[in-house]
C-alpha cells in the first residue's frame, strides 16, 4: 500500500468517505444501488452507510416515483467538500 493510501485509510473508512463523496459528484443527488456499484461494495451494506449518515444529517432520501434518490443536505455538502480537500493533502505529499 502506498503512503497516501495508508493516511487515507487510517484517517477515514474508505467506502463512507468515497460514498459521501460520490453523491456529491452526481450533482449532489445518485441512486443506492448505482452507489453501491461505485464504491464496489453490496447494496446492502450501501444502505447501512446511507441509513446513518441520514442519522447524522449529512444525507437525506427523496423518492421519485418508485425510486429513493440520495441526496446531500447542505450540512453533508460541506462534509464532502472538506474530505476531497483531505484526499487532495494525503494525495499531494
Amino acid at each position: 500500500m502506498k503512503t497516501d493510501e495508508a493516511l487515507y485509510h487510517l484517517f477515514l473508512h474508505s467506502k463512507p468517505a468515497e460514498l459521501l463523496i460520490r453523491v456529491k459528484e452526481g450533482d449532489g443527488k445518485k441512486y443506492a444501488s448505482v452507489l453501491a456499484k461505485e464504491v464496489d461494495c453490496t447494496y446492502s451494506h450501501c444502505v447501512r452507510i446511507i441509513q446513518e449518515m441520514q442519522l447524522m444529517k449529512l444525507i437525506e432520501f427523496r423518492k421519485e416515483g418508485r425510486i429513493k434518490v440520495v441526496k446531500l443536505t447542505k450540512y453533508g455538502q460541506d462534509v464532502a467538500v472538506a474530505l476531497e480537500n483531505l484526499v487532495r493533502v494525503f494525495n499531494r505529499s
